[in-house]
């Protein structure tokens, strides 16, 4: 598209992430819906570098929205070389059993670049059940 920067091959991080309903957790008639999520980071630059800083915008159905900045995630600041990955799992609480996340980490590469990797929306959900 004209008028995209293109990206710098030796800044690339790419990351997934996979999401769990915990029921065990989840209070529906309270309004507490718990939900685990898996993130996979992983360098596919050509420079290492460090996860500094965490964002996160955590929304529900109702449109409450909470705003988590912190340092590392999960109280580490992994370090990976080009190919490498790293996973972590954590959680967070909505009041609504549908909401979504999405946000990013700053990164810091090793020539002292810094720069932002994007977290791309995920959803939050509920499954639905059968009678």
């Amino acid at each position: 598209m004209p008028g995209m920067p293109t990206p710098d091959p030796r800044y690339q991080i790419q990351v997934s992430v996979v999401t769990d309903y915990l029921p065990d957790q989840s209070q529906p008639s309270a309004e507490r819906y718990v939900f685990a999520y898996t993130v996979t980071i992983r360098n596919d630059g050509l420079t290492p570098a460090r996860l500094l800083n965490r964002h996160w915008i955590i929304a529900d159905a109702n449109g409450k929205v909470q705003e988590v900045r912190g340092k590392g995630v999960v109280g580490e600041q992994p370090h990976l070389k080009p190919g490498e990955s790293y996973r972590y799992t954590s959680g967070t609480v909505i009041e609504t059993p549908v909401g979504s996340m999405h946000g990013s980490y700053e990164m810091e590469a090793d020539d002292g670049t810094r720069f932002e990797a994007p977290i791309a929306p995920f959803s939050l959900a509920m499954p639905m059940t059968l009678h």
